[in-house]
């Protein structure tokens, strides 16, 4: 076991972070600067004595992954980053929380050097972590498979730092017992048990015995407190680093260190105190713990130059020392791996294989249910694409997200008859855990892989958080959504999403893919994988749809799905009198009512629409040409209205269900909602009347 290193000019580091983090919540009059000051030993173990990182290179494949998940302790990483140099100035420091600064009120990834993720809603941090777990064994059974378990130059460690609060989310919970079932030893979460939240102590919210409930989920635990049990305050830094060695000794079972601390600890008076929680502390104060510490209570952003001298060379010579073994081992792989080579330069160049329009599958004109298409396509991508995988939250049979004959990514001890393990497995197990999944996808889809995790539409507002991080985070997750609409039918109005595709079209970042049939769903697959800079929502019908047919003269072809809205049927004549626009499976009601239009002598166009994002990023122009100023406009979706007087104008007849369902049958439902081609030809000849 390793040894470790600590001296004078250590101890001199971690009293600079502490008054570096009261000085900057001081000078911008907000934030969190009590957690920052009390974790700023554990913080600078992780960074200075534990991780393998490289400050000149933030986003090496070989680095571990650090997670805070008490993101509101953002002065906790910043911090640390600025003494490791990894591009983050005293200047930042002291612009935290104001526009422009590379230090955000919570870390942000894609913004600020060194920040694997973005945290802050309290508990997402610990999926994420299970999420970059998860991602580590992928990688390295994708790319380097005849490799042992922890020799591996994808092989690395994940830290996260969680608090009472992460511990109070149902989000880390769902996270946590999904990680043992895992077997993740390559994650490491140290608790930072300190009592206190916004409201003061957590006896009044919080009682059961943490390290048990870990224990039970099947986590290695151990404990380290720096209170001695309430006799007194001591760090025991030794004891935590040989609780970190233990913990990566361990291969097995994910590791749980919980770290008793006092918040806010060395603060003369305020320690212990929700007060210096989420408040600036106080100029006195601030001036009080500066003496305390050996620090001039007049000079703010004090650091020493041998300090900051000591912390830079120290990260810098861990990471060559780290990176020497390494270089030479990657060069090694490279030159043995030839085909693994070629597959990680492709990732890393967000290509995809030059073939792949050729492996997605065409359907024939006739009825198949866009979910069905959706599971038929991700198989015949298994081969194509081997860096695809994902699943559901146990909907497998229901989402159909199973990649046809490929096992799943299981540890060996948990196999079932039903499902076979392997170390480089396809399907992921999330169980029914929503929110989890969404961070555990985010964590993935931030690395070498792509991933992808379904459930029914419905329950898209378990995972809002992390679709919405997703989007914020510019991270290419996918969501899948199956059973889009009052077509669930029986199930009734619990199960039937009417307001679930207009929710998720209003976040920003996001698109909402929502097609028409089945050969919508081969060419989503095609573009989604090509999208690596924002995530995607793919809703899916759980009834089947008319398959049109794009051999003839008729429908268009499918490619012009593209453009997120397209003439899917043209009129008789041009201009159109009337143009139907519908997604998903109204579009074949407005197929058939133009039918019925034209036979009246009314010349009708359809109009799929199956992104409106897309849609909405087309020229002007193109806009006009496709929706006729004075044509008569109708759209057509099995959910309420809103937004649509964008695409059809206010004058336009929007059709939909702007209340709840009922169980019954999908077609009764739509009958008795008047969401039928009757209901569009009566509506068309008013207008035109």
């Amino acid at each position: 076991m390793n040894q470790l290193d600590w001296n004078d000019l250590d101890t001199r580091a971690v009293d600079t972070a502490r008054v570096l983090a009261a000085d900057a919540v001081e000078k911008v009059g907000n934030g969190h600067p009590g957690t920052a000051i009390s974790l700023a030993p554990i913080a600078y173990l992780l960074y200075q004595k534990v991780m393998s990182l490289d400050p000149g290179d933030p986003t090496w494949i070989g680095r571990d992954r650090f997670v805070l998940s008490i993101g509101h302790s953002s002065l906790t990483q910043y911090i640390q980053l600025f003494m490791g140099g990894f591009g983050v100035e005293l200047e930042d420091l002291a612009q935290f929380r104001t526009w422009g600064s590379l230090t955000p009120g919570h870390p942000e990834r894609g913004h600020t050097p060194g920040v694997e993720c973005t945290t802050g809603p309290l508990g997402a941090g610990v999926s994420n972590a299970v999420g970059f777990a998860m991602a580590a064994r992928k990688e390295r059974e994708l790319f380097d498979p005849d490799s042992q378990p922890g020799r591996s130059v994808f092989d690395h460690f994940v830290y996260c730092i969680a608090g009472d609060g992460d511990m109070q989310e149902g989000v880390a919970s769902e996270a946590s017992s999904l990680a043992a079932t895992q077997e993740l030893g390559n994650l490491i979460v140290i608790y930072d048990d300190n009592h206190i939240t916004i409201e003061g102590d957590t006896v009044i919210a919080l009682t059961e015995d943490v390290c048990a409930r870990y224990a039970a989920y099947g986590w290695h635990v151990q404990q380290v407190d720096f209170t001695n049990g309430g006799s007194g305050y001591e760090e025991k830094i030794d004891e935590l680093f040989a609780a970190i060695e233990a913990a990566k000794a361990v291969t097995d079972k994910p590791s749980f260190i919980k770290v008793t601390t006092i918040i806010g600890w060395p603060l003369p008076t305020m320690a212990g105190s929700e007060k210096v929680h989420g408040a600036k502390i106080g100029a006195a104060e601030v001036a009080a713990l500066k003496a305390r510490l050996g620090f001039d209570p007049e000079k703010s952003f004090e650091v020493g130059a041998e300090v900051i001298a000591h912390t830079r060379a120290n990260a810098d010579n861990r990471a060559r020392g780290c990176r020497a073994g390494w270089d030479v081992r990657f060069a090694s792989w490279a030159d043995g791996n030839p085909t693994g080579k070629g597959l990680l330069d492709r990732v890393l160049a967000h290509q995809l294989p030059v073939d792949l329009g050729a492996s997605i599958p065409v359907f024939p004109a006739g009825k198949k249910s866009t979910r069905a298409a959706s599971g038929e396509v991700l198989t015949a991508l298994a081969d194509a694409v081997p860096e695809l995988w994902g699943g559901s939250a146990d909907l497998a049979g229901s989402n159909l997200t199973t990649m046809e004959g490929q096992p799943s990514f299981l540890p060996a001890s948990r196999a079932s008859k039903d499902w076979a393990p392997a170390p480089n497995g396809r399907t992921i197990h999330f169980g029914i855990r929503e929110h989890a999944m969404g961070g555990i996808l985010n964590a993935i889809n931030s690395g070498l892989t792509r991933a992808y995790g379904g459930t029914f539409l419905v329950f898209a507002d378990y995972m809002r958080p992390p679709i919405r991080v997703a989007a914020l985070s510019k991270i290419p997750s996918v969501f899948v959504f199956t059973h889009d609409s009052i077509g669930v039918g029986e199930d009734g109005p619990t199960h039937q999403p009417v307001e679930h595709v207009a929710a998720l079209r209003v976040i920003p970042g996001l698109d909402v893919i929502r097609p028409s049939d089945a050969n919508e769903v081969g060419e989503a697959w095609r573009l989604i994988l090509g999208i690596t800079d924002h995530p995607v929502a793919l809703i899916l019908s759980r009834q089947d749809l008319t398959t049109f047919d794009r051999t003839g003269a008729g429908a268009a072809d499918v490619a012009e799905m593209s453009k997120g809205a397209y003439t899917l049927f043209d009129s008789s004549t041009t201009p159109p009198k009337a143009v139907i626009v519908a997604t998903g499976s109204e579009v074949e009601i407005a197929v058939q009512a133009r039918a019925a239009l034209e036979a009246d002598g009314i010349p009708t166009r359809v109009v799929a629409a199956p992104c409106l994002e897309w849609y909405a990023a087309q020229p002007a122009s193109y806009k006009e040409e496709l929706l006729p100023k004075d044509a008569i406009k109708v759209s057509i979706e099995a959910g309420v209205t809103y937004g649509w007087s964008e695409i059809i104008g206010e004058a336009g007849v929007k059709i939909g269900v702007d209340h709840f369902g009922a169980s019954a049958s999908a077609s009764v439902l739509y009958t008795n909602f008047c969401i039928t081609a009757e209901r569009v030809v009566d509506e068309v000849k008013k207008a035109v009347a």
